[in-house]
């Protein structure tokens, strides 16, 4: 009988030994201390899931920062670009016309603010696999854009000189400019692509200060 417990005892002792080996083979097997003691197998999915799950978290926030652009993105888009085209457009009759120096300086700054903004609206359209509306085309959904001039606007603009080109154009530019801004305060309401979003903001807070600077001009005639 003592002769069987000792048997008993060497055997769990053996035992006991050999779990042992087995823990320190996997806690300090390759000897870079990743994983805690028996877990190391259970470890390397857990850590591999975690890293997959950071990465789609990090990729998914700066989605949310940007936001997915929607149908009010493309239609801003699409329809700022030919409404900056035409403001550029009635900015380049002034040099050569306009007497006013306040007028010729407030042709010059829309077209540099409304130049780099129609390349960007372009490559925006572009990424999204959207059209960017042609040079100069002038469909039926033009007419639906505030504040556009009408080719016989555009034609008496261009035939005026001096005091009456300055009068045309404040007068024709404050309703160009009123059409921007709803069109952005649209943008800013229904979009969801935050860098459009940001940028109707700019147009509506740069354009709105145009259009006071725009009426006093008038009332200085």
């Amino acid at each position: 009988m003592t002769r069987k417990r000792s048997l008993v005892r060497r055997g769990a002792a053996v035992a006991a030994a050999g779990a042992a080996a087995l823990v320190l083979a996997a806690c300090g097997g390759d000897g870079d201390g990743d994983s805690p003691a028996g877990h190391g197998d259970h470890n390397a999915p857990a850590s591999a899931s975690a890293s997959t799950s950071a990465s789609a978290s990090a990729s998914a926030s700066a989605s949310a920062s940007q936001g997915q652009h929607n149908a009010a993105d493309v239609a801003f888009a699409k329809g700022m670009i030919p409404h900056h085209r035409q403001a550029v457009e009635m900015a380049d009759l002034a040099p050569d016309r306009a007497r006013s120096a306040e007028v010729k300086k407030l042709a010059a700054d829309i077209k540099k603010a409304q130049d780099p903004e129609i390349r960007t609206l372009s490559g925006w359209l572009t990424s999204w696999g959207e059209e960017v509306p042609a040079e100069g085309a002038m469909d039926h959904s033009t007419h639906d854009m505030g504040g556009m001039m009408t080719a016989e606007e555009m034609t008496e603009l261009e035939d005026a000189s001096g005091k009456a080109f300055d009068t045309a154009f404040l007068e024709m530019m404050i309703k160009h400019h009123e059409g921007a801004v709803e069109m952005a305060k649209t943008e800013q309401a229904d979009g969801g692509y935050g860098p459009a979003k940001k940028m109707a903001g700019e147009i509506i807070t740069s354009q709105s200060a145009e259009i006071e600077q725009m009426a006093r001009l008038l009332g200085k005639d």
